[in-house]
């Protein structure tokens, strides 16, 4: 097998993903005499309070220092991967954005004029790290991206020490051979076949997104390029009301204007419906529009929903539509043989977003478009044949140059580090991943079930990891349903929330949603969250909720003047 191929799975028994590290030594307080002490009150070994950065490499004889420096950071890294993992830690040290800037217990935001000691910088790196969120800890449940991979982190790791660009093959080989092989074993899981298909890895979900306009409208009008929009008809997109913000942002970025993106109404359970989106296609066409593109969403970013996208296909191939499936948050699920069926029809979309850095945990940022139609549509939207970069007659194929594909010209490398991930864990390990986040949800969903503290926001079993619901505080419970009601409650949430991040222990998010008022939305993308994680997120919203006399948080007030945090606490006497 060539080495640059991914494997399908691995024989070597797999590292459980919430495996935690080796906790390091404590060193003793002799080897630390008269070293500065961080706000976490742990203390840097070694002095470097006269070593400055010029004493570092390039510097002559500057070799053993930067090795000296390099160890010391990379124990602070580790400790901090450690204590990510250990559910005793916090998941994060809240402070106000003044107290930040203000400075907290010698941390200074504020730039010097004069370069400061190597001491001072690794005091500096370790409060970085100690007053930000440990996404990696097994109970942050508040954004769609989270966990630690080890194998992934020393991807990113490789990658800042290469510190190339993926524009040219001459300054970024291996990198860019690893791209292709990556695309095509995405392209292939998608369902195209080997002789079809193109991409590019870009920053971020909103960026591959904003590509499939791009390529959509170049596709249908090649003469936007040089002429731009007013050479072109009124054109409208189409995507349903529970679709990522980033298809209207790309309207509004590329000129076509948000306006003329026309929300398709849902089902109450988030899908689109074809009917619908059939209807809002020939509406158009009767006011003298142009439609050309569809956004169909694998798993939307509150309920994790599934767009039908068989019969959206159908009618994208009736109107003759680009079909674009955001596939950012629900495309990890193609690697579970248990769940890819949620994506059925995805293989007929013109291009797909698909976010690894999600449901597949690499390191942020990972995230790719995939083209079907037409194999050098990228190119001739975007080339400009910059002459400095990219000329015709280097001594190498050439067609390995592919920063002329993106809009980009620097270019991170964002492909080393899943490359990496896939040798370790194999297509099978990225599947039980999935696997395991989703069984992760149905426990959730269960145990929500059980007890009269909580309310689903829908009573099905969840599609993807996505699990919505309310936390009903006792004096909401026998309320009838009504504004009222709904206004309290609507309070709950973020009064919890900001509890529970003053607290640290553990994060999830929460929102309001069309008529809905704010829930609690816990999403699995962390393999090291186990269900014990989620009986514990369960029990300490009940915990900071329990008997909430109101909506805002207020307790009554005892004789003391002081709010205790439960009733029962203010004495009669």
């Amino acid at each position: 097998m060539d080495y640059l191929q991914l494997p399908e799975s691995i024989t070597e028994k797999s590292t459980p993903g919430g495996q935690i590290l080796a906790e390091s030594k404590q060193r003793s307080s002799s080897d630390n005499i008269n070293s500065p002490q961080t706000s976490d009150n742990t203390c840097i070994p070694k002095d470097f309070s006269c070593i400055y950065n010029k004493d570092l490499l390039p510097a002559l004889s500057g070799e053993d220092t930067t090795k000296d420096f390099f160890q010391e950071l990379v124990n602070i890294l580790l400790s901090y991967v450690c204590k990510s993992f250990r559910r005793s830690s916090k998941v994060l040290d809240f402070h106000h954005p003044h107290q930040l800037r203000e400075g907290l217990e010698g941390f200074s935001l504020e730039l010097p004029d004069q370069p400061e000691n190597l001491e001072q910088l690794l005091v500096d790196c370790r409060d970085t790290l100690k007053y930000g969120v440990k996404t990696g800890h097994p109970r942050f449940f508040n954004q769609l991206s989270s966990g630690l991979d080890v194998i992934g982190l020393a991807g990113e790791w490789l990658t800042s020490t290469a510190n190339t660009n993926m524009f040219t093959y001459e300054v970024s080989p291996v990198f860019i051979l690893m791209e292709e092989v990556l695309l095509r074993k995405m392209q292939e899981i998608v369902g195209w076949s080997e002789e079809e298909g193109d991409g590019v890895f870009c920053p971020g979900g909103t960026m591959s997104n904003l590509y499939s306009v791009l390529l959509a409208r170049y596709h249908f009008f090649p003469e936007v390029k040089t002429k731009g929009m007013t050479a072109l008809p009124r054109l409208i997109l189409f995507t349903s009301a529970h679709s990522h913000y980033s298809v209207k942002k790309s309207a509004a970025v590329l000129g076509i204007g948000s306006e003329n993106v026309v929300v398709v109404k849902c089902n109450d359970r988030g899908k689109m419906i074809p009917a619908e989106l059939e209807s809002s296609i020939i509406t158009a066409k009767d006011q003298g529009c142009v439609p050309f593109y569809v956004n169909a969403t694998a798993g939307t970013t509150v309920y994790g929903a599934f767009d039908p996208l068989n019969a959206i296909a159908d009618i994208c191939e009736s109107h003759g539509l680009w079909l674009h499936v955001d596939a950012a948050w629900g495309g990890g699920l193609l690697m579970s043989k248990r769940h890819r069926v949620k994506l059925q029809g995805i293989e007929r979309a013109w291009s797909v977003t698909w976010n690894p850095h999600k449901m597949m945990g690499a390191p942020l940022q990972c995230s790719a478009i995939l083209v079907k139609k037409r194999q050098g549509l990228l190119k001739d939207c975007n080339q400009m044949c910059a002459e400095y970069l990219f000329q015709t007659d280097k001594h190498y194929d050439t067609s390995y140059d592919t920063g002329d594909k993106t809009i980009q010209c620097g270019r991170h490398v964002d492909v080393f580090k899943l490359w990496l991930m896939w040798k370790a864990k194999g297509s099978e390990g990225f599947g039980s991943q999935v696997n395991k986040c989703l069984e992760n949800a149905e426990h959730l969903f269960d145990k929500l079930k059980q007890r009269p503290d909580f309310e689903l926001v829908f009573k099905s079993k969840p599609e993807h990891s996505n699990v919505c619901f309310w936390y009903i505080p006792p004096s909401l419970r026998n309320m009838p349903p009504g504004p009222e009601r709904n206004r309290r409650l609507h309070e709950v949430a973020p009064k919890i929330k900001a509890k529970m991040m003053e607290q640290g222990m553990a994060m999830i998010g929460y929102q309001p949603l069309g008529d809905k008022v704010n829930f609690f939305r816990c999403v699995f993308s962390n393999p090291a969250t186990q269900t014990e994680d989620v009986d514990y997120l369960l029990e300490e919203i009940a915990s900071l909720g329990h008997d909430m006399q109101n909506a805002s948080g207020l307790r009554p007030i005892c004789e003391s003047g002081l709010r205790p945090l439960y009733e029962s606490d203010c004495g009669s006497d």
